[in-house]
């Protein structure tokens, strides 16, 4: 279940409270009972750490794919526009 973060318009309550996705939001303020109770958007709770795809597939590095390293070492030409330097070989 996520937590979500609430304001009182009111008094300025701030809390949290953890709810089901399909539970409606809350409108009555705990701390002074007034129904300016709203939901607060915040930041995602979690970060994606290791070597899962996110970081494989997304990161845009410029390591060249295996079957092309082997390609450019087997007497591959640099086409003379690109001067050699790209991964495209």
């Amino acid at each position: 279940m996520p937590i979500y973060a609430y304001r009182c318009a009111d008094c300025g309550a701030e809390k949290e409270h953890l709810q089901k996705m399909s539970a409606a939001p809350l409108t009555v303020c705990p701390a002074c009972g007034s129904n300016n109770y709203s939901k607060q958007l915040t930041a995602a709770g979690f970060q994606l750490k290791g070597s899962g795809w996110y970081a494989t597939d997304f990161k845009g590095g410029s390591t060249p794919a295996p079957a092309k390293a082997a390609s450019a070492s087997a007497g591959g030409t640099a086409d003379a526009g690109c001067g050699g330097g790209c991964a495209c070989h």
